[in-house]
């Protein structure tokens, strides 16, 4: 199982890059979100993949008497997401507005259009 989602790893930051070096906004908007994904598996399989109870400690004891599931990587991904989502959301309205303005999305035209005023 680890290796299969480090293979999905690889492929989310491959296609993430691949994304963000095209010319075009929309496909820089997507490979954010890849790569915002990768990275949130990655934080999830660099947290190993157990299976277990809740991290509860019964009434009756100190310690902890089974394997538990460590809640610190759940948290850091959930933070993870709601920050991406924000980012996610800054950079949709930004591009749409951009897109209002100059009516295209392809970097070198923006460029251009930049220059020429």
């Amino acid at each position: 199982m680890e290796i299969l989602l480090a293979i999905i790893i690889g492929v989310l930051y491959a296609a993430g890059i691949y994304m963000i070096l095209r010319r075009s906004l929309v496909k820089l908007i997507i490979g954010i979100i890849l790569l915002g994904n990768g990275a949130n598996l990655l934080i999830f399989l660099l947290g190993r993949i157990t299976e277990g109870a809740p991290p509860i400690i019964p009434e009756d004891s100190e310690v902890f008497l089974e394997a538990y599931a460590d809640p610190v990587p759940q948290a850091l991904i959930l933070t993870a997401i709601v920050i991406s989502f924000g980012l996610q959301s800054f950079a949709i309205i930004l591009v749409k507005r951009a897109h209002k303005v100059v009516k295209t999305d392809d970097l070198d035209e923006m460029n251009a259009t930049d220059e020429d005023s």
